[in-house]
């Protein structure tokens, strides 16, 4: 599985983005790394990564039972990042626009979701604040 392309499009290998992240052998240095890593973590349906990288203030008690219910039904199949504020290796908030392309159960059909996602460090970490579409 490591040699496959990142889900994330960034045209690096998985193994050599987003995959030390998701096997806890490295920590993403910015929001944008974040934000990438949760991407592939939806496409490889890795609920647990998910439910630690979203912030304490953000986690909600039914978090990791929803995304587990929904996961399996979306098909995702392309990123673009749009644009990027803060979140860089010094900094402590960040913010990431961006569009994500999916298609949900049996539908055929292409959606799009259109996020302005925001990102706080928390205990030197950065994790994922929320989201407004």
């Amino acid at each position: 599985m490591s040699e496959i392309v990142c889900p994330c499009q960034s045209g690096k290998t998985y193994s050599l983005c987003c995959q030390p992240f998701h096997l806890a052998k490295a920590k993403p240095e910015t929001a944008e790394q974040l934000m990438r890593s949760r991407y592939s973590a939806f496409a490889l349906r890795l609920v647990d990564f998910l439910v630690t990288t979203t912030h304490p203030n953000s986690r909600s008690p039914r978090l990791k039972r929803d995304l587990e219910a929904s996961i399996d039904e979306t098909t995702w199949i392309g990123l673009e990042i749009l644009k990027t504020s803060g979140g860089g290796s010094g900094d402590k908030t960040g913010k990431v626009e961006f569009v994500a392309k999916y298609r949900f159960g049996k539908d055929p059909k292409v959606l799009e979701l259109h996020e302005h996602s925001r990102f706080r460090r928390f205990k030197g970490n950065w994790l994922y604040l929320d989201g407004k579409g």
